[in-house]
């Protein structure tokens, strides 16, 4: 046998427009929502497309795959550390099964392509693609690319990533383009009477600022110590906030509060959610946004055109989240206040220098817009498109 395996992809004749595509997803919202995002623009494009996604038994695709009516078959595929352990030598032979398990599914299914949008998951998937001759694509949503990609750069066929400054940072790929990453947000133009019926229905008032406070799905526990601190000294008088805690943290929060003689429905200028369900309206009336710094965040703050004080999550691969808000820094649109230097005091203090400032508010506002990608859909639904047609010429 060859080194290389030739899938039945590259032999025959394409004498329809139906497309099968697998994609690899898996772990995060960040990863997955990216992939289900694609899927439904290959669908609007090509109605007779069959799309299967591959990801792992303990990440949220299996709630979010199935959830968007899309089958998801599942293989072992686990992170890899240099330290040797009993525990990282079994996940590296679980990784290895993965590979043949991915191997397995993809010679099944046949695909036109493989796309990789996230996680683990990709190395054994894309892999195996690489092995079976089919054509790959992966996206990166980070400014400083994981090593997922970095590993499977050369046997990747296109490289999509979702902002400019990852370009130098991946070597040696075949080709790399940028696309931005498709999230559901949209900067939306509201009437004045829109925007003051949303902000009355989230419990808030329409004579001062307000600021979005959010760290996550899951809510962000520095930042929520924090923003406990300016209300307990009540320090938000000029301003408003509206808080999503995290479902796992509102309780713990509501406590606090309890122990201050607080009550989390009456504080003053506040409103406290454990989650926001209507985010995109809440991003587009507010006038300050206050976050972690993931990719889906970063993008959807550039797509609204809001300035943003971001606190990069520590200690993940390669600090990804700080290359990510800098991003926005570097154009003069963020703010950033490293975790271990946040208190409520100094946030305070940054939101206070922005929201009270509607000149400043608003140029920082614009210059989010910069980094924002146009469409974003059409162009990857393109480069897959190109991606397939180009392996096929070569086969």
């Amino acid at each position: 046998m060859s080194q290389k395996e030739t899938s039945p992809i590259g032999q025959k004749e394409r004498n329809d427009n139906k497309v099968k595509v697998v994609i690899a997803a898996a772990g995060t919202a960040g990863h997955i929502n990216p992939g289900l995002a694609i899927a439904k623009k290959i669908q609007e494009e090509q109605k007779d497309s069959k799309i299967i996604f591959i990801g792992t038994t303990r990440g949220l695709e299996n709630d979010l795959v199935p959830r968007a009516g899309y089958e998801l078959k599942t293989i072992d595929a686990y992170g890899l550390s240099k330290k040797i352990s009993i525990d990282n030598i079994k996940k590296m032979i679980k990784t290895l099964k993965g590979f043949g398990e991915a191997k397995k599914i993809l010679k099944e299914i046949n695909p036109d392509i493989v796309i990789g949008t996230g996680g683990y998951i990709c190395g054994a998937t894309i892999s195996a693609a690489h092995k079976l001759n089919i054509p790959t694509l992966l996206h990166e949503s980070n400014a400083f690319p994981g090593k997922a990609v970095k590993m499977l750069a050369k046997k990747t066929d296109t490289i999509l990533v979702s902002f400019e400054d990852a370009i130098g940072r991946i070597k040696h790929a075949k080709k790399i383009v940028y696309t931005g990453t498709p999230v559901k947000t949209k900067k939306q133009n509201y009437t004045a009477e829109q925007k003051k019926e949303i902000i009355q229905k989230a419990g808030l008032k329409n004579d001062k600022p307000i600021a979005l406070i959010f760290g996550g799905s899951q809510g962000a526990r520095k930042i929520n110590e924090a923003i406990l601190e300016i209300i307990h000294t009540g320090k938000n008088k000029d301003y408003q906030m509206i808080w999503a805690t995290g479902p796992k943290q509102y309780d713990i929060i509501k406590e606090k509060l309890e122990d201050n003689n607080q009550n989390i429905n009456y504080i003053q200028n506040t409103k406290i959610l454990p989650y926001i369900y209507n985010m995109e309206e809440i991003m587009n009336v507010v006038d300050l946004i206050v976050a972690r710094s993931g990719a889906m965040t970063i993008t959807e703050i550039a797509k609204v055109g809001k300035p943003s004080i971001l606190v990069p999550l520590p200690n993940v691969s390669h600090d990804h989240q700080l290359y990510n808000a800098k991003v926005l820094q570097n154009v003069g649109a963020a703010d950033i206040i490293l975790d271990n230097e946040l208190t409520g005091e100094k946030l305070n203090s940054n939101i206070e220098s922005i929201v009270l400032n509607k000149e400043k508010c608003k140029s920082m506002g614009e210059k989010a817009l910069t980094v924002a990608a146009d469409d974003v859909e059409n162009k990857i639904y393109a480069q897959i498109i190109e991606t397939i047609q180009q392996k096929h010429k070569s086969s």
